[in-house]
């Protein structure tokens, strides 16, 4: 059994890197695709977003939503979407911002 790894994030803590990923997951769940996701929903996203390892790719411009839509490149299911200001997509991994960082315990 792993090192148990707390993640904080601004929003909310998760003891366990697994509490995260079932969360984001039921998140994720809660959507159909084509839905835009709800403004409570976007401050954890925005939260965890923060974790990602290209963030100023993906934010570009500015966030102006997050989108639930297919998957990319055929990876099936679905996934979060960020629509920036100026209309532009990009996908992002919630599983990839849960990802050990030096900064968790």
């Amino acid at each position: 059994m792993g090192k148990r790894r707390a993640i904080q994030l601004e929003t909310r803590l998760f003891a366990r890197a697994g509490d995260g990923t079932r969360f984001f997951s039921a998140m994720l769940n809660r959507y159909s695709v084509g839905e835009v996701v709800g403004s409570v929903d976007a401050v954890d996203l925005t939260a965890l977003l923060k974790r990602h390892d290209e963030l100023e790719e993906k934010i570009g411009v500015g966030v102006a939503r997050f989108e639930v839509a297919d998957a990319p490149d055929g990876h099936g299911g679905k996934c979060f979407w960020i629509v920036r200001n100026d209309g532009s997509r990009i996908d992002f991994s919630f599983k990839h911002c849960l990802e050990a960082k030096s900064s968790d315990s």
